[in-house]
């Protein structure tokens, strides 16, 4: 797995792998240099600062939206379906607190997941994030000096399908950011809930998340659902959710999983539980 720098020698801008794909008149990831790129740059960064997530509607195109929900729906036979309860932490209850302590209150995960190793090598947003350009930009965004794309051959790039009933609880992450594609919103509900900044590294806030979980929704804010909607958000310490799923069309997403160090892969637990298996399926 190459490793994706800020600083390499200049990309030849005239025909990206991702042309046609990413609408590059408006998000210009082939040319951060530029002066519309470092705008781009500086937008995302100020947005993700203020509102702690970053959505681009619109990053995708509609025709490559479409691909993928095709894609989404000749795999469908071939996801992991999870249906399981978990507290927001995805940690085993814990017995020694309050039934209504973040630590022992249980949420409900059920959905459909689609392993990257299912996704065919040509599907749009396969092509895209396995570009060099789309690290960048995100390494760029979110003021690192470098990522890598993950080399989980189940998890790098996943496509989730939320059909009616099921949802995604609320949880924090594991790691410190998340990005996100959206192709389909559900006819009803399926909307992404998060409260930035609910806690930081040195204070859980129980009462706070205690709050949310009891309903309160003062500090609940919505992210967009557009289809082609790319988006930014720090998973670790913004609580998030999906809300349940109602009406016939199901909700289709992606997640591009990257991180700060090579080789970074999903413990076989947790390929277990979101997977169903810990391994690539034979070739």
């Amino acid at each position: 797995m190459p490793s994706n720098t800020a600083h390499r020698a200049p990309v030849d801008l005239s025909e990206p792998a991702y042309r046609g794909i990413v609408d590059l008149d408006r998000y210009p990831i082939h040319d951060l240099h530029s002066e519309q790129g470092r705008a781009l740059i500086r937008q995302c960064r100020q947005t993700l600062a203020q509102e702690g997530a970053c959505a681009l509607e619109g990053f995708i195109t509609p025709e490559a939206v479409a691909g993928m929900v095709a894609i989404a729906d000749r795999l469908e036979e071939k996801a992991w379906v999870t249906d399981r309860p978990h507290t927001v932490y995805f940690e085993e209850v814990d017995a020694t607190v309050p039934a209504a302590h973040p630590r022992a209150r249980t949420v409900r995960s059920a959905k459909h997941g689609i392993a990257y190793d299912y996704i065919p090598a040509d599907a749009p947003m396969r092509t895209l994030y396995e570009s060099d350009d789309l690290t960048r930009f995100i390494a760029a965004v979110l003021e690192k000096p470098v990522l890598y794309r993950s080399a989980d051959p189940l998890d790098a790039l996943q496509i989730t399908k939320f059909f009616p009933t099921e949802e995604l609880g609320w949880h924090f992450d594991r790691s410190e950011f998340s990005i996100t594609v959206m192709y389909e919103p559900a006819e009803q509900g399926g909307l992404f809930e998060y409260v930035p900044a609910l806690r930081t590294e040195t204070d859980e806030c129980y009462a706070e998340v205690q709050k949310v979980l009891e309903g309160d929704p003062s500090r609940v804010k919505l992210l967009s659902s557009a289809p082609g909607t790319l988006a930014f958000f720090h998973g670790r310490h913004a609580m998030h959710r999906v809300t349940p799923v109602g009406g016939a069309r199901p909700r289709i997403n992606s997640v591009l999983t990257y991180g700060t160090q090579p080789d970074m892969r999903l413990n076989d637990l947790t390929s277990k539980i979101f997977y169903g298996r810990t391994s690539a399926r034979p070739a």
